[in-house]
């Protein structure tokens, strides 16, 4: 929607907000650790733990915490990486908006309880298992940055086995998101760089199929502050909304 900014527009201008104030270790190295479970604990044959690596160093996470994360996710730090389980809880935030909550934790009844005394203290309600997963679909994205050539973005993207692809120009800051099936965002990230795209970034992300848009301030910041409370626990790995908000009351609430 033209002069509307959409969850993926509002996660990167949170995340420039994030850097400057200083990027949160535990969840990076929450990252490394779900990716070196999922995988081989070698970066090498990891596309997953790779990207988890580079985004833990891009943020200036000591070396010693990547080796000890990529220690916990392989199993062999202990007792303590038994303990860690991934978990995903599903809300409503205020004014109805869906939320996915991704956790990693070695309790989960402290981290659902967590999760309920923010909701009974910001608004909306942690619901079930599956009460709004169903209404978004679960997509690998390569990001690209700088001015894009859309009819070659078009042939890489088709080539390298894309479903579909969303150009942006956050303030300035121009680029694609390139959607793919998360079987094949690796692929499509190396095919994307051999066609000489600049790949800055690649992720796995919960893509809303409706979204509420939000036009009340008083709701806008409510709604802000339940997300950014939930991202301020160490337990939660990432929060994903399905709500849209005009660039305008987006740049009021986010200065």
């Amino acid at each position: 929607m033209s002069g509307h900014s959409k969850w993926a527009t509002i996660k990167r201008q949170k995340a420039r907000v994030d850097a400057a104030r200083g990027k949160n270790f535990a969840q990076l190295s929450g990252a490394i650790i779900v990716a070196a479970r999922s995988g081989l604990p070698d970066p090498t044959g990891n596309f997953q733990l790779r990207t988890a690596i580079e985004k833990a160093k891009a943020a200036g996470v000591p070396n010693d915490n990547i080796d000890r994360a990529i220690a916990k996710g392989a199993g062999t730090w202990g007792h303590e990486a038994d303990k860690l389980e991934e978990i995903r809880y599903e809300g409503y935030g205020p004014g109805g908006v869906a939320l996915i909550i991704e956790a990693l934790t070695d309790n989960r009844n402290r981290t659902a309880a967590d999760l309920r005394a923010i909701f009974n203290k910001r608004g909306g309600n942690l619901g079930e298992t599956g009460c709004v997963s169903w209404m978004f679909a679960h997509k690998g994205v390569c990001i690209i940055s700088g001015v894009v050539n859309e009819d070659a973005l078009l042939e890489a993207s088709l080539e390298g086995g894309a479903d579909y692809y969303e150009l942006f120009n956050d303030g300035g800051d121009l680029g694609a998101e390139i959607f793919t099936d998360t079987a094949s965002l690796e692929k499509l990230c190396d095919w994307l760089r051999n066609a000489n795209f600049n790949v800055t970034d690649s992720e796995w992300r919960w893509i809303p199929g409706n979204t509420i848009e939000v036009m009340d301030l008083d709701q806008g910041k409510q709604l802000l502050r339940v997300i950014e409370s939930l991202e301020a626990l160490d337990d939660i790995q990432n929060v994903t909304a399905n709500f849209e908000i005009s660039t305008e009351l987006l740049t009021v609430l986010t200065t």
